[in-house]
């Protein structure tokens, strides 16, 4: 029997869940508009169908970000590099922590 849509967890990884509250969080500040976030993910879904959604819809989110100049790419690059990092240094079962941040 195939698994039904509402079988299915919502997020594949804890990853996916953070890019679509990431997504959430920047629309309710202003930084961009849902319509821009569904044009930009059909788009990037259309160039490459084969891609998991939320690979596309981080990609999507990012590109806006940078769009709205929030972010430069050079930025968003570092971040992400600080993050394999920090994930990478991190005991299993501890927070992680970017540099410049504290645990709270």
């Amino acid at each position: 029997m195939p698994l039904e849509l509402e079988d299915r967890p919502a997020f594949e990884e804890p990853w996916e869940a953070t890019a679509f509250a990431l997504a959430v969080q920047l629309h309710r500040a202003g930084a961009f508009e849902w319509p821009e976030l569904a044009a930009e993910l059909g788009a990037r879904i259309a160039a490459r169908p084969a891609a998991a959604y939320y690979e596309h819809w981080l990609a999507a989110v990012e590109a806006l970000v940078v769009a709205h100049g929030i972010a430069t790419e050079d930025e968003l690059d570092a971040t992400t590099q600080a993050w394999h990092e920090a994930a990478e240094a991190t005991p299993h079962g501890k927070p992680i922590l970017l540099h410049g941040t504290r645990e709270r």
